[in-house]
């Protein structure tokens, strides 16, 4: 019943693998302000007091700091960053605590979890989908991490650890409490996201939901706190909306947030972004792509202070990131259509960023374009009226703009095509 576990959170080999890990996935100081950068040359000096410590069970956890982020459809999520030196304890137990829970989840859970990604559970809701369940029960969880009660989960962890130490730290990282304004807040319910072992504790506390699930012999898709539950009838699926709270409740102490949960067909509700059309196809939900226009907007706003270099950049690393995920996307008429409309807003930004009439006149020229076309594009109309015009689209080609890499090599929705 895995007694004696320490030993292996603090071996060689570990430490290795969870020095590397906090190193590559970086991320921001903790209250201490050490950066990652600086935590190799603190382990090579103070890992023997460290590991003496982890072995007595005397390792001291710092509070987090409490960071607000705003959530996409309104409101704010609180992130707790520990520490560098605590995310480097919690992923050497991670590290150990994986193998030994991963194999007891659900085929069903995606979040997390090695080898799996929000792009499988995509793929498995459309089977579901196809096979003739495409009616969902869309299962929201109110502040789910937040909520979690730290009693509850303890057990859990308890009836599959047995080691002390072990368990005693991952009740102290849970309890740790944040530093806001200079004050600890302690907390008696609720795992911080922020740190490494979070996503674990959060797949060990809705396990029983999987096997609930499974039980009633429903076919479903959990990543992390979002659940989507596919079935064959409207019946059923109100049947389900109606009790699962209920056990929810009941046997998880969480709450489901009634006005973010619901029933539909699976191409008039959502999964991690995506939809599922009548036809089968997994297309970019709509909400997403409205979120995808803001971000364009504000990336190419003329009023950053940024060199052209850097706006490039930040743009590139944008769209990589989106369509790496994105790119899942089997509907892409949508995608496509936003293509031109990209590239006005980057010829708006330049024309901009030009400012007076002789800067602009100059760059025209700079780019190619006659003195006589270049004082045709003189006008009292605004800079996106403009960034239509047959001269700045000359001059700003989308050759140009490849060459300098403005736009991706093969376009935004051609790649992984």
């Amino acid at each position: 019943m895995y007694e004696e576990l320490m030993e292996e959170v603090v071996t060689d080999e570990n430490y290795e693998r969870a020095l590397k890990a906090v190193k590559r996935n970086k991320g921001a100081p903790g209250i201490d302000r050490m950066k990652t950068t600086e935590l190799e040359g603190h382990l090579e000096r103070y890992w023997p007091k460290i590991r003496a410590k982890l072995l007595m069970g005397s390792w001291a956890v710092t509070p987090v700091k409490r960071v607000e982020i705003p959530k996409p459809n309104g409101g704010l999520r609180q992130l707790g960053i520990p520490t560098v030196m605590d995310r480097f304890i919690q992923q050497l137990l991670l590290q150990v605590l994986t193998p030994i829970f991963d194999p007891q989840f659900s085929e069903s859970s995606y979040g997390f979890r090695p080898g799996r990604s929000a792009q499988d559970a995509v793929r498995a809701a459309r089977e579901y989908a196809v096979a003739g369940k495409n009616w969902v029960v869309d299962l929201d969880i109110e502040k789910f991490f937040d909520e979690v009660h730290i009693d509850i989960l303890m057990r859990r962890i308890g009836s599959v650890i047995r080691d002390k130490r072990v368990l005693k730290l991952i009740g102290r990282y849970l309890r740790s409490g944040a530093l806001v304004e200079g004050v600890v807040i302690r907390q008696e319910k609720g795992t911080p996201q922020g740190g490494p072992l979070s996503p674990l504790l959060a797949n060990i506390y809705l396990h029983p939901l999987d096997e609930e699930l499974e039980q009633r012999g429903h076919c479903f898709c959990r990543y992390a706190d979002d659940v989507n539950i596919y079935v064959g009838s409207e019946a059923t699926a109100n049947r389900l909306i109606q009790n699962l709270p209920h056990w929810v409740e009941k046997r998880l102490r969480l709450k489901v947030n009634a006005s973010k949960s619901g029933i539909g067909r699976t191409w008039e509700r959502q999964f991690l972004g995506f939809r599922i059309t009548r036809k089968g196809e997994i297309e970019v939900a709509p909400d997403r792509l409205q979120r995808f226009k803001v971000r364009v907007r504000q990336l190419w706003d003329a009023r950053q202070s940024r060199t052209s270099n850097q706006l490039r950049e930040q743009w590139q690393r944008y769209i990589r990131g989106w369509w790496a995920y994105f790119r899942l996307a089997e509907w892409r008429r949508p995608i496509f259509d936003l293509e031109g409309w990209i590239r006005r807003h980057i010829r708006k930004c330049f024309w901009l960023r030009w400012h007076c009439w002789r800067g602009r006149l100059k760059a025209l020229r700079r780019l190619g374009i006659k003195p006589s076309h270049a004082r045709s594009i003189i006008s009292h109309r605004g800079a996106w009226r403009l960034a239509r015009h047959p001269v700045l689209q000359t001059a700003l080609n989308n050759a140009l703009l490849r060459r300098y890499g403005f736009l991706l090599p093969s376009g935004l929705a051609q790649q992984g095509a």
